[in-house]
């Protein structure tokens, strides 16, 4: 029986703070599984039922090279992204298409203009409109196609949730994180989006990790790698997903709606979601959760954070903060 997330499956996770006072709360869960996936730390209700939303990319990805999707790692990365849309991510997208005889035609991600700002800005100045491949999910849907090719299915329908390579995306779901999938919604670039819960998601971030760790010859053990080795392209330069990347060798994916995966060096994995869908506070509730465990340390911690944790400003000067609650500061091992 479904069970999506509700009030009953969470606690207060961060506290926003403007002059002193209390100005805004995050309710949210987060579950916390070692290297084996061994449930070892909770706040909420683990077992709540969620979207992981762009969180399942890597997954995504997972079954698009199981189905031959011939990508070197920098385009397996991209097909794991929530990218920004800048030039370079459109252009990396575009030689995924074209290696297989597409092109941006045969993207059935929506048209947008890219998030980044220097791109949007030069985009408008050459007169130019929104395009697929500026697509936020631009990459995942090029290794979708790809996918297609290699095994010979059809490219037309590749979203339809009976589309082969779909019903591929959810054996691996269910593969990795241990338990069925629930209702199969749309996700906002059109790909079927399954239902899980919290803990199936930190135990699928897990396992991936782990086949990465111990040298498995499944294709799954290139995508954890293959992210760290070009975070750029799993976010964008100076982006919270690549920062935490880059200075942490944490594997960091963002999920619309407040959700989070973190998988650290160790193999201890974490999945959160807020429960309001907002994500300002996510990573430094996730990254301060692993600190208090143990498998991050502290110094290292505060240095991402103070490069990626937007202030609350008045007057364009800080006069707040994001800070996590204290059940994320003192978690322990159950």
């Amino acid at each position: 029986m479904s069970h999506p997330i509700s009030l009953n499956d969470v606690v207060e996770l961060a506290t926003v703070s403007r002059n002193g006072v209390i100005e805004s709360r995050h309710l949210g869960s987060l579950a916390v599984v070692d290297r084996d996936g061994a449930l070892i730390a909770t706040l909420g209700n683990p077992e709540a039922e969620i979207y992981a939303r762009s969180s399942l990319k890597p997954f995504q990805a997972i079954a698009s090279l199981r189905a031959g999707a011939q990508l070197n790692d920098e385009r397996l990365a991209l097909a794991c992204a929530s990218h920004r849309g800048t030039f370079r991510h459109q252009e990396l997208a575009a030689t995924v298409l074209e290696a297989t005889g597409l092109s941006e035609a045969d993207l059935r991600c929506p048209p947008d203009y890219p998030q980044d700002s220097e791109t949007y800005r030069q985009t408008i100045l050459d007169g130019n409109g929104k395009n697929r491949l500026a697509f936020n999910c631009s990459g995942k849907h090029a290794g979708f196609l790809t996918a297609c090719v290699a095994s010979g299915w059809p490219t037309e329908g590749y979203l339809d949730p009976n589309h082969p390579l779909q019903r591929s995306v959810m054996d691996v779901v269910e593969e990795f994180s241990g338990a069925p999938v629930g209702n199969i919604a749309i996700d906002g670039c059109g790909a079927p989006v399954p239902q899980m819960p919290l803990v199936g998601l930190a135990r699928a971030t897990a396992k991936m990790l782990r086949l990465a760790a111990d040298g498995s010859d499944d294709p799954a053990a290139r995508v954890a790698p293959a992210m760290l080795a070009h975070p750029w392209a799993v976010h964008g330069e100076g982006a919270e997903n690549t920062v935490v990347m880059e200075r942490l060798g944490v594997v960091a994916k963002l999920g619309a709606e407040g959700v989070l995966i973190l998988g650290a060096p160790d193999g201890t994995s974490l999945a959160l979601k807020m429960l309001d869908g907002s994500s300002r506070a996510n990573t430094v509730v996730g990254l301060r959760a692993l600190q208090a465990l143990g498998v991050l340390e502290a110094a290292a911690v505060d240095a991402v954070l103070a490069e990626v944790l937007k202030p609350v400003l008045g007057g364009g000067n800080p006069v707040g903060a994001i800070v996590p609650a204290e059940a994320v500061s003192s978690l322990a091992r159950a």
